[in-house]
This record gives structure tokens, C-alpha cells and sequence, in this order.
């Protein structure tokens, strides 16, 4: 089993109850076993032995499991390889609709890329990382690859960071605890204290500002969603490069289409 899969099995055992359905929970790991890093050099295809080494599962248990997804449809082979299939995606639809993720979310989206001409994107907080949920980026010889479903480190992405300064004092502490910082440049922060010192800073301004932390060329500046019942679940940012974008841009340009924009999603979604 990888460190990834035992830390969240280790996290699911912290909650369980006497409802836990061991079975159930044997075949999610399988699914999410095609998204690990480990899947990307088989571009998601893989053996039953690759799965049953990512999952901790012994072969038989593996086997199983794949075979009941093959014949849900959530899984297809050709007896020797396994991958996703579309269906899969059901179940990303059924997340994206209750939180209002939709036709009017893209709608802002596009109309504040229009004003600022530069890619926006809505993401959540899952764990070290936050995962894009809905994006719209302009056109350009270089494109990002950034898609719906892109995980990045929460700790150096201004989305990241927005999300992070509404946690509690003590849940900052606990996801430190538990995620290191990660160096993704020369100039990424990963001392505690200086970290600690940045998120209270985004707290005071409500908004993060990266430069260059996550990669060399690229600044962004993110705000976070606030319901109207005052909860934070997602952030919107815009992300540009360094040759086209000064910081003070990002503050006097960009800052306040992203306040308008943020809290016409706010509006849009439910939480």
C-alpha cells in the first residue's frame, strides 16, 4: 500500500462507526487507485496486480472488486489491463450540481476571463492539496493543462491559501501538522513561522497573492466564495505570467473583478 492510501486509511479508521461497510470501502480504494500518481505511467491502465499493490488488497480481493465494477460499467479490461471509463463521471456530475456548479458558474467565469483576458478557475481544499472544479482559460500558445479534477499543493497555489487563512487557528495547526510544505521554487515559503505570518496576512486583506511560488513565470491572486450563510468551501483565483502582469496589477486590476465575480458565484451556489 502506498503512503498516500495508508494515510487515508488511517484517517478513515479515526471516523468509524459500527456502520462501516469494509466491503464498500475496499472498492472505492480500487477506483480511486486509477487517480494515484502511481497509475500516471500506465496512463490509468493497469493490472490487477498494480491495483491490488496500490490498494493493499490481496489479489482475489482486487480481483473481485474489479470485476463487480466491470460489470457496474465503472471499470472495463481487456483480460489483462483495467482502466475507468466514462461513467465515472456520473459521480463528479453529482457533486458539481448540489453546489451549484453549472452553465451560470461557467457564464461568470467567462465574463470575468473577458474583463481581465486572463484564465480563472473555482477550487476546494481536499486534504494537502485543492482540486479545480470548474475553470475557463484563455487561449494562448501556452496553455496550462489545468482541467477540472487538477490537484496542485494547497500550501504555495493562492487558491490554497485563501482556503487556508478561514481555518480556525487550531485546524491551521492540525493541517501543518500533518502536511509538510512543499519547495516548488527558490522563492516558495516553507518555514513555518513565515508561512504562519503569510496566512495571517491573507486573513487581514482577504486575498493571496503568489509570485512565483508555485512556478517560476506565473503569479496569481485568489479570494475566497463566502456564502451568504458566511461559510468558505471554495476560492476563485486568476493566474497570468510574470512578463504580462505586474503584482500591483493583480491587486488593482484583477483584485476587484474577482470580488464582483466571487460573490455573484456565492449567490449561484449552495452551501
Amino acid at each position: 500500500m502506498s503512503a498516500d492510501e495508508a494515510e487515508r486509511d488511517g484517517q478513515a479508521g479515526e471516523a468509524r462507526s459500527t456502520d462501516f461497510v469494509e466491503a464498500l470501502a475496499r472498492g472505492l480504494r480500487v477506483l480511486e487507485s486509477f487517480t494515484l500518481p502511481a497509475a500516471e505511467p500506465q496512463r490509468g491502465r493497469m493490472t490487477l496486480t498494480d491495483v491490488g499493490r496500490l490498494t493493499g488488497l490481496t489479489r482475489g480481493t482486487a480481483r473481485r472488486l474489479l470485476l463487480t465494477l466491470r460489470d457496474m460499467h465503472y471499470v472495463d479490461t481487456d483480460g489483462k489491463l483495467f482502466w475507468l471509463t466514462p461513467r465515472v463521471l456520473r459521480l463528479a456530475e453529482g457533486f458539481r450540481m448540489p453546489i451549484g456548479l453549472g452553465d451560470r458558474a461557467a457564464a461568470l467565469l467567462h465574463e470575468l476571463t473577458r474583463e481581465i483576458n486572463e484564465s480563472a478557475s473555482v477550487a476546494m481544499l481536499e486534504g494537502e492539496s485543492i482540486v479545480y472544479i470548474e475553470r475557463v482559460e484563455v487561449r494562448r500558445i501556452y496553455s496550462s493543462r489545468i482541467v477540472n479534477g487538477t490537484r496542485l499543493p494547497a500550501a504555495c497555489s493562492s487558491i490554497g491559501r485563501a482556503l487556508l487563512a478561514n481555518l480556525s487557528t487550531e485546524q491551521l495547526e492540525i493541517w501543518l501538522d500533518r502536511y509538510p510544505l512543499p519547495k516548488m521554487t527558490e522563492t516558495t515559503i516553507t518555514e513555518r513561522p513565515a508561512f504562519l505570518a503569510e496566512i495571517a496576512r491573507i486573513r487581514a486583506q482577504g486575498y493571496a497573492i503568489i509570485d512565483e511560488e508555485l512556478e517560476i513565470g506565473i503569479r496569481s491572486i485568489a479570494v475566497p466564495i463566502v456564502s451568504p450563510a458566511g461559510r468558505v468551501v471554495a476560492a476563485l483565483n486568476a493566474s497570468t505570467s510574470t512578463a504580462r502582469h505586474s503584482v500591483d496589477d493583480l491587486r488593482e486590476v484583477f483584485l476587484p473583478q474577482l470580488r464582483k465575480t466571487a460573490s455573484a458565484l456565492a449567490d449561484n451556489m449552495d452551501w
